[in-house]
C-alpha cells in the first residue's frame, strides 16, 4: 500500500490494554487514529469518546475505511491470527498484539497472506523499541561486553489472578507464562543473539485451581490447562546460549531479571516488560586492583531515547512503511519467536531437544534520536 503524509490507524479491540495503546497513538504526529472497534458497540464507542477518536463501530465498518491504512489488534490470542487474515484482505497493514498466533501454521498463513497482498505485519512487543532496550543494543553493538556469548533472564510472580479481572485467557491455550510472558524476554534474546536453533525445557502446572482476585468476578474460580511454570535453555545460531525463567507460581517475583555476559563483560539489562531503565556494566577491567572479597562499582549507562510505552511499534511501522525499509518488530521476528515458543512446549512435553527451523536477521538499533513527538511524514 503506497501513500503520503500521516498514516491512518484503526484499533480492533476496546478492553483493558486499548487504553496504553490509544492514549499514546492520538499524541503520535504522525499517526492519525480514526476508529475504534469492538464486538462490544458500546465499549468501542466509550473508548474512541475517552480519548477523542471520531469513529467507532464494528470490525466490518473499520475495514471499509479507505482512510485506515494500520489496523491495531488488540483481540485475545486465540483469535490473533483470524483477525489479522481479514484485516489483510481488507488490504491494510497489521499491528498485532502478541502473540502472532497460537500456531506456527497459522503465523505462516498471516505472513504469506500480507506478502500476497502486499501489505506489512508487525507484532508486539515494542518494548523492544523503548529507551532502556534500545540504550543497551546499542551498548553491545558497540563492543562494551565483547561479542555476546550467554544470558540468564528470569521472570517470576503469583500470576496475572491477582490483578486481571478477566484472566482465565492467560492460564489457557494462547496463554502461560511462556506465551505471555516470552515474547518479551525472547525477542530481546533474538534481538542480541541472533535465531535460536535449538531448545530443551520443562514445564509444570503449580496451582490448577485459580481464583479471580480483583475486579466485579472477584472469587470466581477456573482451571490453568497449560503450565504456569516454564524453564527453558536456548542455543542460538553461532552457539551462543541463554536459561529462561517464567512462572506464574512465585509469591517472591522477580521481575526482569536480565543479563548478558560476553568475554570483555557483563550487562544487566532493565526490565524488558518495560520501556524505560538504565542497564548496568560490569567489566573484568573494573575488576583490577580488587582484592578479598569486595566487587568494583558497576558502570551505570542512562536510558537515552524515547520513553513512550505501548503504540511505538505502531509508529515505526508506519514510519518504515513510508520510508520503504524494513519495521524493527517484524511479523517475521514474532513468527520466529512463536516457533521457538511453540518448540519448549514441545521440549517439556516429550523431555528431549527440540529444533527451531525458522531463521531472523536480528533488527538494527534506533538511532538515539528517534523521536515519536516529532513530525516527520
Amino acid at each position: 500500500m503506497a501513500g503520503t503524509g500521516t498514516v491512518g490507524v484503526g484499533v480492533i479491540g476496546a478492553g483493558v490494554i486499548s487504553a496504553q495503546y490509544l492514549g499514546n497513538l492520538t499524541r503520535f504526529p504522525d499517526l492519525d487514529v480514526r476508529f475504534v472497534a469492538d464486538i462490544d458497540l458500546d465499549r468501542a464507542k466509550s473508548r474512541a469518546e475517552e480519548f477523542g477518536v471520531p469513529a467507532s463501530g464494528s470490525v466490518e465498518q473499520l475495514l471499509a475505511d479507505d482512510g485506515v491504512e494500520i489496523v491495531v489488534n488488540l483481540t485475545l490470542p486465540s483469535v490473533h491470527a483470524e483477525v489479522d487474515l481479514a484485516i489483510i484482505a481488507a488490504g491494510k497493514h497489521v499491528w498485532s498484539e502478541k502473540p502472532i498466533a497460537t500456531s506456527a501454521e497459522d503465523a505462516r498463513r498471516v505472513l504469506e497472506a500480507a506478502e500476497a497482498a502486499g501489505v506489512r505485519v508487525a507484532v508486539a512487543p515494542d518494548t523492544l523499541l523503548g529507551a532502556g532496550l534500545q540504550t543497551a543494543f546499542r551498548a553491545i553493538a558497540e563492543g562494551r561486553i565483547g561479542e555476546p556469548k550467554s544470558a540468564t533472564t528470569m521472570v517470576l510472580n503469583p500470576g496475572p489472578d491477582r490483578w486481571h479481572p478477566a484472566p482465565e485467557f492467560l492460564f489457557q491455550a494462547g496463554g502461560g507464562p511462556l506465551l505471555d510472558l516470552g515474547p518479551y524476554y525472547l525477542s530481546t534474546l533474538v534481538t542480541i543473539f541472533g535465531p535460536v536453533v535449538g531448545v530443551a525445557a520443562v514445564g509444570s502446572i503449580g496451582r490448577p485451581q485459580r481464583t479471580v482476585e480483583s475486579g466485579p468476578r472477584a472469587g470466581t474460580t477456573f482451571e490453568a490447562t497449560v503450565p504456569t511454570h516454564s524453564a527453558l535453555l536456548l542455543e542460538f545460531e553461532g552457539g551462543a546460549s541463554a536459561q529462561c525463567t517464567f512462572s506464574f507460581e512465585s509469591p517472591l517475583p522477580r521481575a526482569g531479571m536480565f543479563e548478558v555476559t560476553g568475554p570483555e563483560g557483563t550487562i544487566v539489562l532493565p526490565d524488558p516488560n518495560m520501556f524505560e531503565g538504565a542497564s548496568t556494566l560490569w567489566t573484568l577491567e573494573s575488576w583490577r586492583g580488587v582484592t578479598g572479597h569486595d566487587k568494583p562499582e558497576p558502570e551505570v549507562i542512562a536510558e537515552q531515547g524515547t520513553t513512550f510505552s505501548r503504540g511505538l511499534g505502531v509508529l515505526e511501522l508506519a514510519r518504515a512503511i513510508r520510508a520503504g525499509v524494513p519495521e524493527r518488530a517484524s511479523g517475521a521476528l514474532a513468527a520466529h519467536v512463536l516457533d521457538v515458543m511453540l518448540a519448549a512446549a514441545t521440549a517439556a512435553e516429550t523431555g528431549t531437544r527440540v529444533a527451531v527451523e525458522s531463521r531472523v536477521t536480528a533488527p538494527a538499533p534506533l538511532p538515539a534520536e528517534w523521536d515519536p513527538t516529532e513530525r516527520t511524514l
